[in-house]
């Protein structure tokens, strides 16, 4: 029972975040998780130090702010 639920609270999971628009949030990137290049690399996933100013994630729209150091623009 306890993998059936799993399973149906993932894809319900999966099909909000595919329908979800989704912000560019910057500054709350963990070193090297990041989803796009930045001005100190060029690709995902090499950014330098957590909470690199101009490093972002892609997240739903509306939680950036939310997030201590998020931001929706680089700084």
């Amino acid at each position: 029972m306890k993998n059936k639920t799993t399973a149906i609270m993932t894809s319900v999971l999966l099909a909000l975040s595919n329908t979800a628009i989704a912000e560019e949030c910057y500054g709350i990137v963990l070193a090297g998780e990041n989803d796009c290049a930045t001005s100190l690399n060029v690709c995902a996933g090499h950014s330098l130090e957590d909470g690199q100013v101009d490093a972002y994630i892609d997240m739903p729209s509306g939680l950036c702010e939310k997030l201590v150091g998020g931001s929706l623009k680089p700084k």
